[in-house]
């Protein structure tokens, strides 16, 4: 059984995004963070909870403790549709490999161009193939 599907389509009916799930080992602790336009409230992530609750009671899918919460003010990007949504954003930004001895960038996000993910620091714009992107997050702004 593919928790991670059942917990996308519950989210999902509800009207909300799956930004991030992640478990403990042994998958006792199970961790949903939502989102959606509109910002997330306690009052969303309990509807959401109650709903997987339900779900996970009637496909038996054993685990001690959910957590639903909204992804924070330093979301993670994780889809292209992330990196489109956030464009003009400041973020930071992680490669699998080193590009030129480095590995962290920060930047303006520009978008997702050719399948690349173009940043503006102050070295200029910068193509990072999506596949690089080992981690990505918004940059709160006080």
């Amino acid at each position: 059984m593919d928790v991670v599907a059942l917990v996308e389509q519950v989210v999902d009916g509800l009207g909300y995004e799956l930004v991030d799930f992640e478990t403990s080992p042994k998958s006792r602790l199970l961790r949903v963070f939502i989102d959606r336009e509109a910002g997330i409230t306690v009052d969303d992530c309990a509807t959401v909870s109650n709903q997987l609750t339900r779900l996970f009671e009637v496909e038996n899918v054993d685990y001690d403790r959910l957590e639903v919460s909204s992804p924070g003010l330093d979301r993670p990007l994780k889809k292209v549709a992330d990196f489109e949504r956030f464009a003009g954003e400041q973020i930071q930004l992680r490669t699998r490999m080193p590009i030129g001895n480095q590995r962290n960038f920060k930047g303006t996000l520009v978008g997702m161009v050719d399948g690349a993910v173009r940043l503006a620091t102050e070295e200029g714009e910068q193509d990072f193939p999506f596949d690089e992107v080992e981690k990505a997050r918004l940059v709160p702004q006080f």
